[in-house]
């Protein structure tokens, strides 16, 4: 679900994934040390207020450490350590990718093979230019938009719970493509979602039965699933919105492999031991091909491979940083490795503000590279809204459509009393007032505020975010 930044923007919600290009910096240095980490987590935790909790791994030559900082929730004094689980969000889509790396390894499927192969004879798949294949959907190239456009989650908390196959099918076969498949990099959670599925079919299984029948069944992951049992929903932690209030985790159906798996920050450690190669595995292979081919994401010095996103600036890796982070509506992760000095890192937090742990992940793989300063707007301590009350009469004034860029629009609609915006290509989410022309979201840390005309008609919203005021012009 993190914040994807093209063309300026900041996506309203993080739908599970984030990405910021990092600075290019110099020499190598060593990792920093436990008690460096820690403070770095105190800091994040208890000063910026940006988590509940973060827990830390790292894995090396010399072995394994976890580093913890925090609490399961907000109201349990129960710490945080390794075993704890957190939902990973877009980290799944590695595992995805994964899975079709090993079945290319396999001789089951080939890069090339078109999605619409392995569906069922009266789904279509839009193309255009040519056919939408596996590779597309791993390096997101698909030209299928962010999410499905008939994405109306009934619990919004919860937004793709119900988004059932039929629905994927539905949309399928009556979307247009608006640009040629391979044409260029957009980040899809729908492509890696449908990706997840159609190789699940192929195999005649779940995509939790197939993660673990080949990856953490034989890396020996056994805390790494979609659904959980009583024993692990015992070691869950909480999730916490940006304000750091209890969130609602999240569940995904035909959409799976763009979210759906948890894990804690051992099971990470071992999924990156094994990329690394401190630990053998029949997936090397398949970890291997990963990495071979790269398109560039148009974001910096930035590369798609399949699945896993590689920074390029960082002198201390010749070959690039591997890494990917995710986000849902109560948690962040990271997991990267370095290859050229094999240190591999996971972080793990239970909020879903907008820093999330991308800046630290990076850090402690290119300590060159900074974490955020201080001063940053993103790491200011998040602001308790007190919603207020409003004549519910104002309400259609500001019903409408508003530009933020040449294809990307804010639409806000009505239902009751109830105002929701919709960012393009994102789900709807309702907006509270906090007076008649500025209201806030719960999901994230993100407010509009609406200008009018003498009659009280809205002409624009401003979108406030990570200390950006955004203006768009209303269009309908």
């Amino acid at each position: 679900m993190s914040m994807l930044r093209r063309s300026g923007l900041v996506p309203i919600v993080a739908m599970l994934l984030g990405f910021t290009p990092a600075s290019t910096q110099s020499p190598a240095l060593a990792v920093p040390s436990d008690a460096d980490i820690r403070r770095i987590l105190v800091e994040r935790v208890d000063t910026q207020r940006q988590s509940v909790g973060i827990v830390v791994g790292v894995v090396d030559g010399s072995g394994r450490r976890i580093i913890a900082y925090g609490r399961r929730a907000a109201d349990d004094t129960a710490p945080l350590d390794g075993d704890t689980l957190f939902e990973i969000g877009s980290v799944t889509k590695v595992f995805t990718s994964l899975l079709l790396a090993d079945a290319v390894e396999r001789k089951e499927v080939a890069l090339a093979d078109p999605v619409v192969s392995l569906l069922p004879s009266l789904v279509t798949v839009p193309l255009r230019g040519r056919a939408i294949s596996l590779e597309d959907l791993a390096m997101h190239t698909s030209a299928l938009p962010r999410l499905p456009t008939n994405m109306a989650p009934e619990d919004p908390g919860n937004p793709y719970a119900d988004y059932t196959t039929e629905r994927l099918y539905d949309f399928l076969s009556g979307y247009q493509l608006t640009r040629d498949v391979g044409a260029r990099y957009e980040y899809s959670n729908l492509g890696a979602g449908l990706l997840g599925h159609a190789l699940a079919r192929r195999a005649g299984s779940s995509f939790e039965a197939l993660v673990k029948a080949r990856i953490t069944g034989p890396l020996g992951m056994p805390s790494t699933v979609a659904s959980l049992t009583p024993e692990l929903k015992a070691r869950l932690a909480r999730g916490h919105t940006p304000t750091l209030q209890p969130a609602p985790n999240w569940d995904l159906d035909a959409l799976a492999g763009a979210g759906a798996l948890r894990s804690s920050a051992n099971d990470m450690l071992s999924f990156l031991s094994a990329f690394l190669g401190y630990t053998q595995s029949p997936l090397a292979p398949a970890m291997k091909a990963m990495t071979v081919r790269r398109l560039p994401t148009g974001t910096g010095p930035m590369e798609i491979a399949l699945g896993w996103h590689i920074f390029t600036g960082a002198k201390t890796a010749p070959d690039g940083i591997v890494w990917h982070n995710g986000g849902t509506g109560g948690y962040r992760s990271f997991i990267g490795y370095n290859p050229a000095t094999r240190v591999g890192v996971v972080a793990l937090a239970n909020a879903s503000t907008a820093v999330g742990t991308d800046d630290i992940g990076r850090h402690l793989l290119d300590p060159a590279t900074p974490l955020l300063p201080a001063d940053s707007p993103m790491l200011k301590p998040p602001v308790v809204r007190a919603e207020a009350a409003v004549d519910p009469s104002i309400l259609p004034r500001y019903v409408g459509r508003y530009r933020l860029a040449p294809a990307v629009f804010l639409t806000v609609t009505r239902e009751g009393n109830q105002l929701f915006v919709q960012l393009t290509g994102q789900a709807a989410y309702e907006i509270f007032p906090e007076s008649p022309t500025r209201f806030f979201l719960k999901v994230v840390d993100a407010q509009v505020t609406f200008e009018s005309d003498a009659e009280g008609k809205a002409t624009a919203v401003i979108l406030h975010q990570n200390g950006r005021d955004q203006r768009a012009a209303r269009v309908e």
